[in-house]
């Protein structure tokens, strides 16, 4: 076999095999109380620590510190119903699992205008997990993104109408992925199993938050906080194992064995504005409007380090993504809140051409409900369900004939979602 054919066969192995995550990606659920409202009035609440990561203006409202413990667990439900597959296998079962997912917020009090504080967690990541003989191996195995962030900021108060604040994003994350290699589909190889090509690595990434919070009269506040992007780039040398004997001579020959593999991708910046209003002693309302850049995170670079370095562009030919919750929180009794809520944030991808199996993403509809216990002045406990419907996303691709034809969609697609969180102030 030709080194240039081969090249062009491995290449494209690595090229499907970009980050990857499945469903769910950029996550809204924390583990903190608004999993109630679905989020909304996110940026605006301002009610307890967790506002250190998502509005760190929102730390000049509390009087006192205080610290959040959250913990949650997500059940990923996402089936694969296959309707065309070029190499038969079955339909994957059940892609997703049990992810269990808890953050830390902390805010003190330096003086009634400065805080201070700090946010743990990740919001944003997930994976899938097919299977060995699913139809689609040959497009994605396996895929996995883990996240862990630290956000310290500082919050300052400039006047009863105007909050400001600001934090610096540390996110460690670590990248698994893995692919069937198609040796049957190589002249003289006819009969052989699959290989495998698997990247593993880790990395750091840093970016900033910013927030401001407005509240022009003692029952209303909106909030604005921006979240920058943040670069992440994996380096390894990948991993590949049981290629036939043409195959594995021709990536010989092309010099390609042993190469580094370095991919690229940007978690999007994200822009969102809330706002909070006291209908009445006992009812509020709540909501948001919000932005992220999925145009910018659809191109990652692809590089291969050999005797002669390679840099691919994969443009995924996604489009910006846009968010939209409104939700309502109701004191029914002293001690008792009843927060419940719905969103809905578009597609990044428009075309079931465009749609991979490692990158199902569609549309998403969030539906939240939850409930706060004041157990006394300085202690509340709550806990929280929350359902996000994850679309069809369905897919018609064909990829070249180590691929084959794929077709079909996704039912179910969800996320289950049951938190539980406890605020401590002092």
């Amino acid at each position: 076999m030709k080194p240039g054919l081969v090249r062009l066969m491995m290449v494209g192995a690595l090229l499907m095999g970009a980050p990857a995550w499945g469903a769910g990606l950029w996550l809204y659920e924390i583990g903190t109380p608004d999993l109630g409202t679905a989020a909304a009035g996110r940026a605006a609440l301002a009610s307890d620590a967790s506002t250190a990561g998502t509005n760190p203006a929102g730390m000049a409202r509390l009087e006192r510190s205080q610290m959040l413990v959250g913990l949650q667990g997500l059940y990923t439900n996402i089936r694969f119903d296959t309707e065309t597959s070029g190499f038969g296998g079955g339909d994957g079962g059940n892609a997703g699992g049990v992810v269990p997912v808890g953050s830390f917020h902390y805010v003190h009090s330096l003086s009634p205008e400065w805080k201070l504080g700090v946010s743990v967690g990740s919001a944003f990541g997930l994976g899938v997990d097919y299977g060995e003989n699913w139809s689609g191996r040959y497009y994605i195995k396996e895929a996995e993104l883990l996240t862990f962030g630290v956000n310290p900021g500082v919050g300052y108060r400039v006047s009863d109408l105007l909050s400001v604040g600001a934090g610096f994003s540390i996110v460690y994350s670590e990248l698994v992925q893995k692919v069937a290699i198609n040796n049957a589909a190589v002249p003289g190889q006819a009969g052989l199993p699959d290989g495998e090509l698997e990247l593993e690595d880790d990395c750091v990434g840093y970016g900033f938050n910013l927030g401001v919070l407005l509240e022009p009269t003692r029952d209303t506040r909106f909030g604005v906080t921006y979240r920058s992007e943040v670069k992440l780039e994996y380096e390894d040398v990948a991993s590949l194992s049981g290629l036939g004997p043409v195959l594995q001579g021709g990536l010989n020959l092309s010099g390609l064995t042993g190469s580094k593999v370095d991919v690229e991708m940007t978690i999007p910046q994200a822009l969102m504005v809330s706002g909070f209003h006291q209908l009445t002693p006992r009812w509020a309302v709540v909501g948001n409007v919000g932005w992220q850049e999925w145009s910018a995170f659809g191109k990652q670079e692809i590089g291969l380090k050999s005797a002669t370095a390679r840099t691919f562009t994969n443009d995924l030919n996604y489009d910006d993504a846009w968010h939209f919750a409104l939700g309502a929180q109701c004191r029914f009794a002293p001690d008792w809140l009843w927060s419940f809520g719905a969103a809905y944030d578009t597609s990044p991808v428009d075309d079931d051409q465009d749609r991979t199996p490692d990158l199902a993403l569609d549309r998403q509809i969030r539906l939240s409900t939850g409930l706060q216990y004041d157990w006394n002045q300085d202690l509340t406990v709550g806990g929280s369900y929350g359902y996000i419907d994850l679309g069809d996303a369905g897919i018609d691709r064909n990829d070249g004939p180590l691929k084959g034809p794929l077709k079909g969609d996704y039912s179910p697609n969800a996320i289950h979602v049951l938190a539980a969180n406890l605020t401590w102030r002092f």
